[in-house]
């Protein structure tokens, strides 16, 4: 085949034919794209996507602390109660509560999520956090009777070890 210059031998689709008056070429580019190219992040299809709100709920990582008034025996003992359990933190929250906001102390919801040991974790309505926070800690705490160890009275009562919104940061 020989060569020429006809407008279908040549090999780009957009090029013009070769004008025969004047012998200019002209070529036509192609069109920039109405889109920008995909950015890195926008190479993949989101799925799903969801905002975290504030949450409903906060939560109260406590623990049981018992002293003695007794000279003898160390400020922080472990006598009297060894472990916690559902009712007696919630028999101690409630305590708490009552003695500091009155009836409006008891009509805060309070979930017992889990005792371990001398630890417990509760939840509480986001608005009532404070109000719980400061409760238990104004709290004085209960009175436990001494059986047999000649160590006297002994006072059982509540710290706060953390608080928060989110359950998995609290230890």
């Amino acid at each position: 085949m020989a060569a020429s210059s006809s407008p279908t031998d040549t090999p780009m689709a957009n090029t013009t034919s070769t004008s025969t008056e004047t012998d200019t070429t002209t070529t036509t580019l192609p069109k920039p794209p109405i889109h920008p190219p995909p950015t890195k992040a926008q190479k993949f299809h989101e799925l799903a996507s969801s905002t975290l709100k504030t949450p409903s709920f906060s939560y109260a990582h406590l623990e049981l602390f018992s002293s003695s008034s007794s000279s003898s025996n160390s400020s922080n003992t472990t006598t009297g109660i060894e472990e916690l359990d559902a009712l007696q933190v919630k028999s101690y929250c409630t305590a708490a509560l009552k003695q500091f906001l009155g009836v409006a102390g008891l009509s805060i919801p309070l979930d017992i999520l889990k005792t371990q040991g001398r630890s417990c974790w509760v939840r509480v309505p986001r608005e009532d956090l404070g109000a719980f926070a400061a409760a238990v800690t104004a709290w004085q705490g209960v009175s436990l009777d001494d059986e047999g160890g000649g160590g006297g009275p002994q006072m059982a009562t509540l710290r706060i070890r953390g608080c928060s919104d989110w359950l998995g940061t609290l230890q």
